[in-house]
Order: structure tokens, then C-alpha cells, then sequence
């Protein structure tokens, strides 16, 4: 293991490296620009192993997966050792109001089944990958795009029982040991008292859309992230959201967007009632945009911007085959 601060890229900048990037150069000369560059666009790695990291800490990549050779799969569906995975694909509307999303309705035997993997095997910021890549890295049958953890520097990060930052600043989401999923506020624990409450992986985006099965208020003004550089969530978006139906039971939804005539994208509270629908009870919004992405057995299941074709992103949850 090994760890290294600001390398050098290897891999082709972002679109949002390439926006952050003219941002800068926008900025007075001098420290301002080099600032933006640094913040967003130059990778700082503190973690370049994170396999071997988690290793040491007792997780290995063979540890909670599927049972592949007991599998059964088709085009929308994988079951194996009590865990199964069905795909389900929704449109809504006409026209230029057309929705198109996509279901995964997820039922796990044991709750560590569901992992964590970042993009490069690496921890840090403006690190990225797509997340057809990390998945196929980790050999997982299924995974969605994350929280994008790697564009802000505060938010507890919690993955597979192994804490990379305690800096609790928003609205979070934690996936405990027994299979219960809950909304929670950073500012008020620390990390280190999740992971002994049982905490297996957090997430921190937001907000919550849905909680005890209602659509909860304010969700249309939430602002995640104030920093410099910070991309609106309001409006009709493509969206990744999480939500739970019950213990071990839990349905991901990625709504493609941006796509007059095949996808306009939704609105938080739009998501929150796709969740409601669905019959979950807690529902947490994701990184979203063109991030907004669900892969399944080998291939994209989603549409990203109409465009078929994925943005960067620093982390994805994962069921490894």
C-alpha cells in the first residue's frame, strides 16, 4: 500500500475537469486560478491502494458477494444464494414530458453483499472513472453511481466498514451490518461511532426525498454542496436515488434526462413520488445529472444525457458476482 499526494493525471479529463478547468481560467490571474485548478481539476490522492487498504482493515473483494456459480440470470434478473436483482424499465408521459428510468428492486441475503468500490482502486479528490469501469474492475453484476464523494472535501465516508473522512457537514445516508438503512445528520456523531453502532457504508449527497413514507418538505431548495463550482440540483434533472422497502430490501432508480422526446429528467419531489410509488419508506437522493448511471451484468442499462456514453465519477455501490 501506498500513498501519494497530487500525481498526475493519467486519464482523460472530465466534463466537469473541463468546466472547473475554463472556470479557473475565467478567475483573475494568479492565486485564484491556480486555486480552481488545484480544487477541481488536479487529482489528490490519499489512499492510491484502497483493495489493499481495506485488506489490512480485514475486507477482501472475495468477502459478501454473489454466489456466481449457483446464479440464475436473464436480461433484467440475477439470483443467487438468496439475493436477487430485478430490472425494470418505466416510461412516462409524451412527447417533450416523456420520464424514462429505470428500477432495480434489490433483495440482498446479508447486508455486506452490497459494497463500495472508488474509481481507481484510489481515495481522494477529482479522481474519477466511470462507472461501467469500476464495476467491471470489481467484477460486480450490478452498480449504480454514487455520491460522487471526490468533488468536496467534507461528508463522513464510510466504506465497507472502513472510514476515509469524518468531516460531517449535510444530511447523510448509512447502510448498517443488519440490513437497516437510515437518514442521519452528520454534524450530530462522528464516524468512528457509526462504525461501532454497525455502520457498513455511508453515503453523503441528499437529501432525503422520502421519509416514513412521505415526501418530505423542502426538498425543492436543498442546496448539497455552497461551495465554488457547485452544479444545481433544482429543476428536472437526470437523477440516482436509493430507497429502502425493508430490511435487506432495496430499490435503486436512475431516471435519465436532459433528452426532449426521450427523457425530460424529474424534479426532487418527482422522485420522491417514483420512491413512494414503489412502496419504500426512506428514499435518498444521489449524485445525479450526467453521472445518473445503472449498469447490469456487463452492460449500461440506463441512457445517460440520450447520449449512451458516461460521465466520471469517483464512486459507485456494487454487488460483486
Amino acid at each position: 500500500m501506498t500513498f501519494e499526494k497530487n500525481p498526475p493525471s493519467k486519464a482523460k479529463p472530465t466534463r466537469r475537469a473541463i468546466l472547473a478547468a475554463g472556470l479557473a481560467l475565467t478567475l483573475s490571474a494568479g492565486g485564484a486560478s491556480a486555486w480552481a485548478l488545484d480544487r477541481f481539476v488536479v487529482q489528490h490522492v490519499e489512499i492510491s491502494d484502497v483493495s489493499a487498504y481495506e485488506a489490512s482493515q480485514g475486507v477482501t473483494s472475495e468477502t459478501s458477494t454473489l454466489g456466481s456459480s449457483t446464479a440464475t440470470v436473464t436480461d433484467t434478473s440475477y439470483t443467487a444464494d438468496g439475493s436477487s436483482i430485478n430490472i425494470s424499465t418505466v416510461v412516462t408521459g409524451s412527447g417533450d414530458s416523456t420520464v424514462t428510468y429505470y428500477v432495480a428492486d434489490v433483495v440482498l441475503d446479508d447486508a455486506t453483499t452490497l459494497k463500495s468500490a472508488f474509481a481507481n482502486d484510489s481515495f481522494g479528490e477529482n479522481i474519477t472513472e466511470t462507472t461501467s469501469a469500476i464495476a467491471a474492475d470489481h467484477n460486480a453484476v450490478f452498480a449504480i453511481n454514487g455520491d460522487y464523494y471526490g468533488f468536496r472535501d467534507t461528508g463522513i465516508v464510510i466504506r465497507n466498514g472502513v472510514v476515509y473522512r469524518d468531516e460531517g457537514a449535510r444530511q447523510g445516508l448509512a447502510f448498517y451490518r443488519d440490513g437497516t438503512v437510515k437518514v442521519y445528520d452528520e454534524t450530530a456523531t462522528n464516524a468512528q461511532q457509526l462504525v461501532a453502532d454497525g455502520v457498513w457504508n455511508t453515503l453523503s449527497f441528499g437529501p432525503a426525498v422520502l421519509e416514513d413514507g412521505n415526501i418530505v418538505d423542502g426538498i425543492e431548495d436543498v442546496e448539497v454542496d455552497t461551495n465554488f463550482g457547485n452544479h444545481s440540483i433544482q429543476g428536472e434533472q437526470p437523477r440516482t436515488a436509493v430507497g429502502v422497502i425493508g430490511t435487506n430490501h432495496l430499490v435503486f432508480v436512475v431516471v435519465d434526462g436532459r433528452s426532449p422526446g426521450y427523457s425530460a429528467g424529474v424534479t426532487m419531489t418527482g422522485m420522491a413520488q417514483i420512491m413512494k410509488d414503489l412502496g419504500a419508506t426512506t428514499a435518498y437522493n444521489l449524485d445525479g445529472g450526467g453521472s445518473s448511471t445503472m449498469y447490469f451484468n456487463g452492460a449500461l442499462v440506463n441512457t445517460p444525457l440520450g447520449a449512451n456514453k458516461e460521465r466520471g465519477t469517483s464512486d459507485i455501490l456494487y454487488i460483486g458476482k
